[in-house]
């Protein structure tokens, strides 16, 4: 049989995350202790309650219908963590909408809102569910450069007006993945002016927003003045409650913009395990406990690799949260290449900068996934190389 994919799967090229995992098993089948800070995966578990909870709920044979859209409990606990933590109101019937992981609902939402050709602003680097979801639209993307000489936030004065003409959609990540800038409440302003002008639609993935080091929480995006005229913010428990495998998050925002993911929602899945739902609401109703133990032991990490990097001559992008360092290493060699060179002499797994774009090349992403010794010690093997 002649097996042949859709021209489609042209646009999904395999990623390089397969290869690095490859490459750094046969070096630790040779004798090497590898140091991995290439996936921002959780390794830290979830709280004990959380885990007591749902143990408690996969038990009861009530727990395994479909749940559709979700349940009540859970939208009004997304409700109320949004009015403590950023002063938003919203309304759990018409300003919630649950997805499976945010991966899935960055995948999915340019599939709700954009036709084949119109043009989605998005970053180069960026996180790369995104790109995979503007090409499942069939959209064409537009890349705004994260560059130092603009503290690593995207220029919207630069993006010409033709291409603001055809654009549906500006997908933005503050703090971000790969580079963690911070948001401020002034450029936020500017997006959302930006975005009535040239009515354009705007997601904010603020998938690290409980990751900050120093100071007040990131801004959300949704607590701009005017800004849920214009957009939605996506927030995942992956991350800031160790829930990565449970596949729990949100879209919260314009009513108007959340209806028509639902309506997307609906023929796509029959919603998310009770159970989760129900955990997932017990950690946003206790966020400010789980959170802060978290924050205590990223910001340590966080600061024992940007310092380190530091001493061994990388110049580090300076950040006071998200779940990773991007550093641009000295040596005179293409990213990938790097990358594998140090997983072979050193044993450190990190992620080549291109991977989230050709403003990557010189650059690492390295995840806080390790405890602090660790951490000090890959960077003491890469001061070898």
């Amino acid at each position: 049989m002649n097996i042949q994919p859709s021209k489609k799967m042209s646009l999904f090229a395999p990623a390089i995350f397969g290869d690095l995992k490859n490459h750094a098993k046969l070096q630790q089948q040779k004798g090497m202790e590898l140091i991995d800070l290439s996936l921002g995966s959780p390794d830290i578990p979830p709280a004990e309650n959380l885990r007591k909870k749902m143990s408690e709920l996969t038990a009861l044979s009530s727990s395994y219908g479909y749940t559709l859209t979700g349940i009540q409990t859970f939208n009004e606990a997304v409700c109320r963590y949004y009015k403590r933590v950023n002063g938003v109101d919203l309304i759990p019937e018409t300003e919630v909408v649950q997805t499976i992981g945010s991966q899935e609902g960055l995948v999915h939402l340019p599939v709700a809102f954009c036709d084949p050709g119109d043009i989605v602003l998005t970053t180069n680097p960026a996180y790369v569910a995104y790109d995979a979801g503007i090409h499942l639209a069939g959209a064409i993307p537009y890349y705004m450069p994260l560059t130092k000489e603009n503290n690593y936030l995207p220029d919207l004065k630069a993006v010409p007006e033709d291409v603001l003409q055809n654009a549906k959609l500006l997908i933005l990540n503050l703090p971000g993945n790969p580079v963690p800038a911070m948001p401020s409440l002034e450029y936020f302003e500017e997006v959302v002016a930006f975005a009535k002008n040239y009515n354009i639609i705007v997601l904010h993935d603020a998938a690290y927003s409980e990751f900050y080091f120093k100071g007040d929480a990131p801004i959300s995006f949704l607590a701009t003045p005017g800004a849920k005229e214009v957009g939605l913010e996506i927030n995942s428990l992956s991350k800031s409650f160790s829930l990565a495998g449970t596949r729990i998050a949100y879209i919260v925002g314009n009513a108007e913009l959340v209806s028509i993911m639902k309506q997307l929602k609906s023929n796509l899945d029959f919603g998310i395990f009770e159970p989760i739902q129900q955990v997932a609401a017990l950690a946003l109703d206790n966020a400010e406990d789980v959170t802060a133990e978290l924050r205590k032991t990223f910001s340590a990490r966080h600061n024992a690799l940007m310092e380190g990097l530091q001493s061994i001559g990388w110049e580090v992008a300076p950040s006071d949260g998200g779940m990773f360092v991007w550093a641009q290493y000295p040596q005179d060699m293409n990213c990938v290449d790097f990358a594998f060179k140090a997983i072979e002499e050193t044993g450190v797994v990190m992620v080549p900068g291109t991977v989230f774009g050709s403003e990557g090349e010189g650059y690492m992403r390295l995840a806080l996934v390790q405890p602090v010794e660790m951490l000090q010690k890959a960077v003491a093997r890469l001061a070898t190389l």
